[in-house]
């Protein structure tokens, strides 16, 4: 998927919004990630993948 790294650099900077000013502690966003690598390796994986595959089509589809 080619927004791999730019997916994962916008939801490294939510979640760093996230602790920085909705107060989400360091426990939290551990969690997260932890949750996303046991994701990653599930069955669902691939349709996770494919969801972000179709987002990231529409949105670049749109002309704003």
């Amino acid at each position: 998927m080619v927004l791999s790294v730019s997916g994962v650099l916008l939801l490294g900077i939510v979640a760093f919004l996230f602790f920085r000013k909705d107060g989400m502690k360091l426990s939290h966003a551990a969690v997260c990630a932890l949750l996303g690598f046991y994701l990653a390796e599930s069955a669902i994986a691939p349709g996770i993948e494919a969801g972000g595959t179709t987002l990231a089509n529409l949105l670049s589809g749109l002309n704003i």
